[in-house]
């Protein structure tokens, strides 16, 4: 599910008068003149969080719409794991695309801020978990325990970085059920335009971000391949983790929950 609210555009006008002399005038009307601006050329498409000039198709994701959107976010996939009687932490599969072209990269949220107002009116990003990761068909239905941590989070433009949003420092756990978490927060007059929250980044980012990104292998340590994006070896990206305590009751089925992500403008 996404949220967002949408203020009405503002229009810049004018009224436009001229005068000549020695001419009786005609009869006639005044009329306003009114004319849009926006802070730059409004992108409609994804973007590549480590290499913003290029467009990339990362596959199918919900979105919103209108000139305060979300544009992309991630479908976080941890992929099947052998069950343990240990506290484990399991890395997300990191992001894969369709294009052809783009290498993994770490998983990331795109969103986009367009309103036409003098003065950007700001928002913030936010995430929040539904229930546990849960199965109803299975006698141990709940992974009880079990956190989600996002963490190396950092954010790119297409446009000018000046104004930018600012990003979480801190590992941010929804170690509460229901609660909503902040990931990232555009103070009045900033955070126009479109903007990528990434979480982890791939090997030799050119913007210094360490990678957290590794291929993953099976037991007999042979790739492990992603059908949805044209058999591409899978990598995992310890950025974002699923971790489970030791003892938690673990039947060998498919668990999944449901996350909220959340863009809202600042009151």
């Amino acid at each position: 599910m996404l949220n967002k609210k949408l203020f009405p555009a503002v229009l810049l006008s004018a009224s436009l008068l001229v005068s000549f002399n020695n001419f009786v005038p005609a009869e006639g009307t005044e009329k306003n003149a009114a004319i849009e601006f926006t802070r730059s050329t409004e992108i409609d498409y994804i973007v590549d969080p480590e290499k913003p000039e290029n467009e990339v198709n990362p596959g199918e994701s919900p979105s919103t719409s209108g000139r305060l959107r979300i544009d992309f976010v991630p479908q976080l996939n941890f992929s099947s794991n052998v069950i343990s009687d240990k506290e484990v932490s399991y890395p997300v599969n990191a992001q894969l695309f369709l294009d052809g072209q783009t290498s993994p990269r770490g998983n990331f949220i795109q969103l986009s801020d367009y309103r036409t107002t003098a003065t950007a009116q700001g928002w913030k990003l936010q995430v929040r978990q539904e229930n546990q990761f849960s199965n109803s068909t299975t006698t141990n239905s709940s992974l009880n325990g079990a956190v989600l941590s996002f963490d190396k989070s950092w954010i790119s433009t297409p446009n000018s970085t000046t104004d930018a949003p600012v990003v979480s420092s801190e590992i941010i756990r929804l170690s509460n059920i229901g609660d909503t978490y902040d990931l990232a927060t555009a103070e009045t007059g900033s955070g126009a335009g479109t903007w990528s929250i990434s979480f982890g980044a791939s090997e030799g980012h050119s913007e210094g971000q360490s990678s957290t990104l590794s291929p993953k292998t099976d037991a007999n340590n042979e790739p492990v391949l992603d059908s949805a994006f044209n058999s591409q070896q899978v990598y995992e990206n310890s950025a974002i983790k699923l971790t489970v305590p030791g003892g938690t009751q673990i039947d060998p089925v498919p668990y999944s929950t449901v996350i909220t992500w959340i863009l809202a403008e600042l009151p």
